[in-house]
């Protein structure tokens, strides 16, 4: 069983930065598929960044070369640094962990608001 919170979500300019971190429980963190989701109104939830347990990371394309995504298995927590925000980036954003038999976890979500 795998629990996981997210942190860092609020309001923020245009242009601005937030860092989202998620901690998450359990004993094989670091062999687990980690990514960020977000759920915009009125709109399908979609993959905003993964990490795999080597490191290797994705991103969708809306958001290549302004946001990060890292993870720290000492500390069983992945962040995103968002950076460069935009409106459209106003969204509820979801912590996910997919583990080594495929089973999928979700945090509570934390809302991320831009303002133009």
């Amino acid at each position: 069983q795998v629990q996981l919170e997210e942190s860092g979500g609020g309001l923020v300019r245009a242009g601005g930065s937030l860092r989202l971190s998620c901690a998450a429980s359990g004993r094989i963190f670091s062999r687990n598929r980690m990514g960020w989701y977000r759920r915009a109104p009125g709109k399908q939830r979609e993959l905003v960044a993964a990490i795999t347990s080597g490191g290797s990371p994705n991103y969708a394309d809306s958001v290549k070369g302004r946001f990060t995504i890292s993870r720290d298995n000492a500390k069983n927590t992945v962040h995103l640094q968002m950076n460069s925000l935009k409106p459209e980036d106003t969204a509820v954003y979801y912590c996910n962990c997919v583990d080594i038999i495929n089973r999928e976890y979700w945090g509570q979500g934390t809302q991320v608001t831009v303002s133009s």
